[in-house]
């Protein structure tokens, strides 16, 4: 029997849970407590590997105090001219998601959005700019 692979959507809203999760610092297993479930099944569900049903969304939302729309946010949406891969206009890239989800890219997000002036945010940003600039010379050699 071939497994099947999660469904894009699944994986998104768990990516989802996953990031606000860590941005309001609660563990799985005090999530999985607060819903009356285990942290493996919070895994899951962050995985996409097992779909949230809508009444369990909804207690996910109440307890990591957002609205359930804040899981669809930049979700993958069917292309009625393509493959069904892309992102409705306007939306984040899946890499975007992927990175606020782990817990550099929180941190980084958070610390960064601290910074209150603005020069400083942008020569952060020119500088990650041009020390990626020179991995990507430095790949293309290879």
């Amino acid at each position: 029997m071939v497994k099947k692979a999660p469904n894009p959507i699944d994986k998104h809203v768990g990516s989802r849970v996953r990031m606000r999760r860590m941005m309001v610092g609660m563990s799985q297993e005090k999530l999985g407590e607060h819903l009356g479930i285990t942290f493996q099944q919070i895994q899951k569900y962050e995985k996409g590997t097992n779909r949230i049903g809508a009444s369990r969304l909804q207690q996910i939302s109440t307890c990591l105090n957002v609205p359930v729309a804040f899981f669809f946010e930049g979700a993958p949406s069917a292309n009625p001219e393509g493959d069904g891969e892309g992102f409705a206009e306007g939306h984040s890239p899946a890499y975007v998601s992927d990175f606020l989800a782990t817990s550099d890219g929180l941190a980084l997000t958070r610390n960064f959005m601290r910074i209150n002036d603005a020069k400083v945010r942008r020569r952060i940003v020119d500088l990650v700019s041009a020390i990626a600039g020179e991995e990507m010379e430095a790949q293309r050699s290879i």
